[in-house]
């Protein structure tokens, strides 16, 4: 994917400024993750081997499109058992959509959330209590 270029409505003499699609995905991603009832965001095998062999794959479970309209944005996650799906989700957009406003002045037009899994009690439990021994 190409730089996004970015020109403000003030004086442009002094340069412009490109924003790497790569940004935008990373900020989406930790931005879904804050959100409560988050288990956590759903990536593509190979950055779930990125993940195994060390490397932080913050793009993980975003993935980035450009259409007429503008920017897209769909996120790919797993939330925890109990959650209100709809809410969560919402919550997740409206994350998603602030933080990247915020930070790089861009609007997307959608952030489309698919929900890929509900992780049981007892397997977010069995990862908390795993983590524990390993320290």
């Amino acid at each position: 994917m190409e730089n996004i270029n970015y020109n403000t409505q003030q004086d442009t003499r002094i340069g412009d400024i490109e924003i790497a699609p790569e940004v935008l995905e990373v900020i989406s991603n930790i931005a879904a993750n804050e959100v409560d009832g988050v288990y956590a965001l759903k990536g593509s095998f190979s950055a779930d081997m990125k993940q195994l062999l060390g490397q932080s794959y913050y793009k993980n479970g975003v993935q980035l499109s450009y259409e007429q309209d503008g920017i897209n944005i769909d996120i790919y996650c797993n939330l925890k058992f109990g959650v209100n799906v709809p809410k969560v989700a919402l919550e997740i957009q409206n994350r998603v959509r602030e933080q990247v406003l915020q930070m790089t002045d861009i609007q997307l037009t959608e952030v489309n959330i698919h929900v890929m899994s509900i992780v049981p009690e007892k397997e977010i439990k069995s990862k908390k209590n795993g983590a524990m021994k390993d320290e």
